[in-house]
């Protein structure tokens, strides 16, 4: 992410307009506070791209409604993210308006409030970059869960702008756990044939002398056991997508049958004989090499051609680590929205994670953050925290061998003074008074454990009195540590 470190404030209520200034300014931001009535004046001169958000607070003019204020703001950039200071939101406003709110603080707020929505505020620019620069006319939501800044799935994205609305056979390669099922349903969703259907199929999950009435149907007693006549995929994907995942595990008199359906557009149930017509998409997915597999006689040749119309190939993780702090942000996000809980990394478990191998990609990330949420619910996870195989940093010696150089905006908020402060992960609906008394908690439980439990050593690291500290000890109760360092 590009270093941009200028607030917006506008803010008819001078006190408080004045205070918000004061405190971005101690957090190491510089401030352009205004009234409503002359924002637009105020900023004409000024380069909108050098705003990382724009915090929005009253407004007096009787005739100025948020809705109003919100799109002359999304006239000025569509690309600054906006805070809303202490009003909730209209239940009626536009969602093309709220998309640009990326979040709402209290008054007065807090340090972690303003840093969550500093960090969520750098997601949004760099998703809203990212769209505008590869030349897409979506909205930022374009290509839902394949986030990321690297030039690898830039390149995913613009060849699924290309094709998403094309009825062209698509073969998707890449390693389990890529993310090659979010391709397939991303370019359902982006076609003409978003109204119907999106239909998968497992050809490495379904027995293989199944997979035939799987895929086309059966009529009633064509076989022991049909005792009714049964659509198959294709009948139930018309008008829509069929997505053949492991299509590399697909038997070979299957792959015969396949292709005559691709080359006629036609097929017949199990036991039948009426010819029904093809209307579906083809998209396909393997994390095998088919070339490889056509040399050994195993994939038919014919068929590789006929599905391989346009290639998309998902890049495994590890070739990607500068992306890494979004996939998190955006699977924390995630977690947060369906109920399933939430936790916030430090900087050096971040780090630690942007140097893991990920054999199981994607998926093996969002198990990780599962099991995460599980142990530490809305606590912050520190490099101590994680599985001993995650663990490839000492955050003792400050050995991070670099990595921190590839996404600097990313991981540390302004201000940082290295990885033991927290990067804040955007906040999607808690209970920010249980959450700080969590992360008071938790932050106190890491000092007194880097510090063998000596209680004065915790709240020199902490910056409090050792007093304050055994007082927050006793409130939270923590004995043992107490009595241990006695």
């Amino acid at each position: 992410m590009e270093t941009v470190d200028q607030v917006l404030i506008i803010e008819d209520a001078q006190q408080r307009r004045h205070d918000l200034s004061t405190i971005l300014e101690f957090m190491g931001y510089r401030t352009k506070a205004v009234g409503a009535a002359y924002w637009e004046e105020a900023v004409s001169d000024m380069d909108k791209g050098g705003f990382c958000a724009l915090f929005l607070g009253d407004f007096l003019q009787a005739e100025s409604s948020l809705q109003g204020m919100i799109a002359r703001i999304q006239r000025w950039s569509g690309g600054v993210p906006v805070v809303r200071i202490a009003e909730p939101l209209p239940e009626n406003l536009q969602s093309s308006l709220r998309r640009q709110i990326i979040a709402r603080i209290d008054w007065p707020c807090t340090k972690p409030q303003l840093l969550s929505c500093l960090h969520y505020g750098q997601v949004y620019r760099e998703q809203w970059r990212q769209v505008h620069q590869t030349g897409f006319n979506h909205q930022v939501e374009l290509f839902r869960g394949l986030v990321g800044k690297g030039e690898k799935i830039r390149k995913v994205r613009a060849a699924m702008s290309k094709v998403a609305n094309s009825d062209v056979s698509v073969l998707i390669t890449g390693e389990s756990g890529t993310g090659k099922e979010v391709v397939a349903r991303n370019l359902h969703e982006h076609s003409d044939r978003k109204t119907g259907p999106f239909v998968p199929v497992n050809c490495g999950a379904i027995p293989h002398d199944l997979l035939e009435s799987e895929l086309f149907g059966h009529e009633k007693g064509s076989f022991t056991g049909a005792i009714t006549t049964r659509k198959g995929r294709f009948e139930l994907a018309q008008g829509g997508t069929l997505f053949l995942d492991e299509i590399g595990d697909m038997p070979m008199h299957m792959q015969v049958k396949l292709l005559r359906v691709l080359q006629e557009r036609t097929f017949e149930r199990v036991g039948g004989s009426e010819q029904i017509e093809v209307n579906v998409r083809i998209i396909a997915a393997t994390h095998k090499n088919l070339k490889d597999m056509i040399e050994v006689g195993e994939f038919r040749e014919d068929l590789y051609y006929r599905l391989n119309v346009f290639p998309i190939e998902m890049p495994a993780l590890r070739e990607r680590p500068e992306d890494i702090p979004l996939i998190l942000n955006e699977l924390v996000g995630a977690m947060e929205k369906q109920g399933r809980g939430s936790i916030r990394l430090s900087s050096a478990s971040i780090l630690s994670l942007c140097r893991h191998d990920w054999p199981g990609n994607v998926r093996e990330m969002a198990n990780l953050l599962e099991r995460l949420a599980v142990m530490y619910p809305y606590g912050v996870v520190g490099i101590q925290d994680l599985p001993p195989n995650f663990c490839h940093f000492d955050q003792h010696t400050g050995d991070d061998d670099g990595v921190a150089d590839l996404f600097p905006d990313s991981i540390q908020p302004a201000g940082s003074g290295g990885v033991d402060e927290l990067a804040v992960l955007p906040v999607g609906g808690l209970d920010l008074k249980e959450f700080l008394t969590r992360l008071e908690k938790s932050l106190i439980q890491q000092a007194l454990s880097d510090c063998n439990n000596v209680v004065a050593r915790a709240a020199d690291k902490l910056q409090i009195r050792r007093t304050t500290l055994v007082e927050k000890m006793r409130k939270y109760s923590l004995h043992r540590y107490e009595e241990a360092a006695r």
